[in-house]
């Protein structure tokens, strides 16, 4: 295996409905379903069926972390599987349809645990969270009839995943309307309507237009550094304005030709939540004027960056 490659190996349930949601992502080299965590050596699909080896269904994912890091890996791990099922996965009963992380490297064990805890934090599942973190052991492929299971028989594939219920579960807890729901859940009825919908809070009437203070401000759906207090400059619209982020590739600017005009909406990189429009009336040298909502941001005082791991900006106010 090439060294800047690495190994992710998850247990969800049947290895056929885990091969093609990893497939399908830049980044994975190889996708192998086999067995893991037993005490048989060599185990065949019939041994690990009788449920008396220990063995999980499992898959063994090779990637290049530099096109698709861990986190995401996780990220679309969750989105495969019920992770409130200490039973098994849909119908299919049993410890070796149970769902696990197995991690590879100190790392991914915490990863995993954080990706974990945040998943349970989030009220997505009103269960708790039981998939178990655990560390990798011997993987041994399965049968090849077994390899790419959904290419080879693409029709008992589907009937398979629909009539297991799987598609159903996925569809119910992360379809649009439940992330939709979530969000309501968690954001007032302006942080949801500016960052959302692409509304507009009061001119002179939200938290930051005036904010003096030494800091930053964060994406307040990511957590994403946009903007610093270095940048900030009172320009009189009654909005936060800056000349510049703290970095390029911290917003994306798009066309935005909404109420008959013609502007420039700032949208964050990493949630694509509505911030604001970028105008061409700001101060020297940049020239330019981000006028963005309060309600898109999250303020962190300069004396608060370390201890909210955003220590590496305290280099700004040097």
């Amino acid at each position: 295996m090439d060294k800047a490659y690495q190994l992710a190996t998850f247990a969800g349930g049947c290895f056929w409905c885990m091969v093609k949601p990893f497939e399908e992502i830049p980044g994975i080299i190889k996708v192998v379903s086999g067995y893991t965590g037993g005490t048989l050596e060599n185990p065949t699909y019939e041994d690990v069926c009788s449920k008396e080896t220990g063995h999980y269904e499992a898959v063994q994912i090779t990637f290049d972390p530099k096109l698709f890091p861990y986190k995401k890996l996780l990220e679309t791990f969750w989105q495969q599987i019920d992770p409130t099922n200490p039973g098994g996965q849909f119908f299919d009963r049993g410890q070796s349809y149970q769902t696990v992380i197995f991690y590879h490297n100190q790392d991914q064990q915490r990863e995993a645990q954080e990706s974990k805890e945040s998943l349970e934090k989030s009220g997505r599942f009103d269960s708790p969270i039981v998939t178990r973190i655990l560390p990798a052991a011997k993987f041994y492929p399965a049968e090849e009839y077994h390899q790419s299971y959904h290419k080879k028989n693409p029709l008992k594939y589907r009937a398979y995943r629909q009539g297991s219920g799987r598609d159903a579960f996925l569809k119910e807890y992360w379809s649009k309307e439940k992330e939709k729901e979530l969000l309501k859940s968690k954001l007032t009825e302006i942080q949801y309507r500016v960052t959302q919908e692409k509304g507009t809070e009061p001119a002179f009437e939200n938290e930051y237009w005036d904010n003096k203070r030494e800091g930053i401000y964060v994406d307040l759906m990511s957590g994403e550094p946009l903007f610093s207090s270095q940048d900030k400059f009172d320009s009189g619209c009654g909005w936060p304005s800056f000349s510049k982020p703290v970095k390029p590739e911290a917003v994306e600017e798009r066309n935005d030709s909404s109420h008959f005009m013609h502007r420039t909406e700032v949208v964050s990189t990493k949630a694509e939540a509505h911030l604001g429009h970028v105008f061409n009336d700001g101060i020297a040298p940049q020239g330019l004027r981000y006028c963005i909502n309060s309600a898109a941001l999250r303020f962190v005082p300069k004396e608060e960056l370390e201890k909210e791991g955003y220590g590496d900006y305290l280099s700004l106010f040097k």
